[in-house]
């Protein structure tokens, strides 16, 4: 889980630094997409850890 957290801010970053490149907005997309990334990390990592608990809860 802290692998797919990792991988989706640092996905978001490069696609963000990608499209600023592409627009020449530097550095807003950077900032913007790195912020939804990690929101979007953080909010999955969340969300898988509440699953476990449940299953867990169930057993």
């Amino acid at each position: 889980m802290g692998t797919q957290l990792a991988a989706t801010i640092i996905l978001m970053f490069f696609l963000g630094r990608w499209l600023d490149e592409k627009f020449e907005l530097h550095p807003w997309l950077t900032i913007v997409f790195s912020f939804f990334g990690g929101f979007a990390g953080i909010y999955n990592f969340i969300n898988a850890v509440m699953t476990l608990n449940k299953k867990k809860n169930n057993d």
